[in-house]
């Protein structure tokens, strides 16, 4: 006896620790759940995707009860009744809202209760409604989410589609336009303290005709030379060469204005040379004058597709006052450029616009 008593004690304490277990394993799982409970009816009008008897009742978050049964509602196919044991003394009342809820990782349902502002009934609530969609899983919730999206999408294919086209746009116009963007980088670092020092500009002046004999006739008239046209690459004091793997051949050279503006310029002064008295001049304010020269640069550019060459190209025409035409011309010179450096290129420069502009005032002088 003395030897089989320790067995029977270790047995005995065994299992009442395993009692004591499962006692603390009930009493945790149905705490302040004990004492009168009150039976509620609700109605799900859908499904209720994974709910089952024993699932747990909320109330603000904290358990209250559990399911005790679900039915299909005989009068309804799309109604789902879900009786519910709560303990007495929940406020419950008839603005309670009542939805589905889905808790932790693997989702969980329970339902939920969530309370409202009345603090008491008139009458005795038994029956709850859920709220609309409330057995909607979080899948089925992000399923109708996406069909919105895909159904947003399909109303607004052709917009997005030339958004998308549009944006396709400025991406190649950047692409074409990353040079002059790399600029306007280099010149912000350059305004504000950055980047590397600035070239040193060397700036150069075109050489008008001079060399006239006695003028034999003068010109009559108040004659005028607009600002001429030309397109946006000549509109800038920079040598414009043809060909895009030498543009930037000259960095430090640049013209003392813009192309046409010295065209305009040195014209004026070449007539000048030839006759100061009665030569053209720039537009006056207030005064119509009696015939005007129309200049349209074409060409005014290094071309290097063999030797480099200097080329001068002008369109003119005379404008009476009465708005016609009364002469017009093209006027083309060159001159080759014996070594392409800045010095030697302005030099064929000024040669090319000295022989072209004793043509035009030539040619002026005999339209008259």
């Amino acid at each position: 006896m003395e030897t089989r008593a320790p067995f029977v004690v270790v047995g005995a304490f065994v299992i009442a620790a395993i009692t004591a277990v499962f006692g603390f394993v009930f009493w945790l799982h149905s705490t302040g759940n004990t004492g009168p409970r009150t039976a509620y009816q609700i109605q799900f009008d859908g499904s209720v995707p994974g709910l089952s008897v024993g699932a747990a009742v909320l109330f603000n978050g904290i358990r209250v009860g559990e399911v005790m049964r679900l039915d299909l509602a005989p009068d309804s196919p799309r109604r789902v009744n879900a009786s519910i044991s709560v303990v007495s003394g929940t406020p419950v009342r008839g603005d309670t809202k009542v939805g589905l809820d889905f808790q932790g990782l693997t989702g969980v349902p329970v339902i939920a209760l969530e309370g409202g502002k009345l603090l008491a009934d008139a009458a005795p609530v038994t029956v709850l409604v859920a709220e609309p969609g409330a057995g909607r899983s979080m899948t089925q919730a992000a399923r109708d989410a996406l069909g919105r999206v895909d159904g947003v999408l399909a109303d607004n294919a052709a917009p997005l589609k030339s958004t998308i086209s549009n944006l396709q746009v400025f991406s190649e116009g950047l692409a074409r336009n990353t040079g002059k963007l790399d600029g306007i980088v280099s010149g912000l670092e350059r305004m504000t303290g950055g980047g590397a020092a600035p070239v040193a500009k060397v700036t150069y002046n075109l050489q008008a005709a001079d060399d006239f004999s006695a003028p034999t006739k003068t010109l009559i008239g108040l004659i005028t030379i607009p600002e001429p046209t030309s397109l946006v690459q000549l509109q800038t004091q920079r040598f414009v060469i043809s060909q895009a793997a030498d543009s930037t051949r000259f960095p430090e050279a640049q013209w003392a204005d813009s192309i046409p503006k010295l065209i305009q310029t040195k014209l004026i002064e070449s007539f000048e040379n030839y006759d100061v008295a009665h030569a053209p001049t720039r537009p006056l304010d207030g005064v119509q004058p009696d015939y005007q020269l129309l200049i349209d640069v074409r060409q005014f550019n290094i071309v290097s597709d063999t030797a480099p060459v200097a080329e001068i190209a002008l369109s003119i025409r005379i404008l009476d006052k009465d708005g016609k035409i009364t002469a017009s011309r093209l006027f083309r010179n060159s001159q080759r450029i014996e070594t392409l450096d800045a010095p030697a290129t302005v030099g064929a420069f000024d040669v090319a616009f000295a022989n072209l502009a004793k043509d035009v005032v030539a040619w002026t002088i005999q339209s008259f």
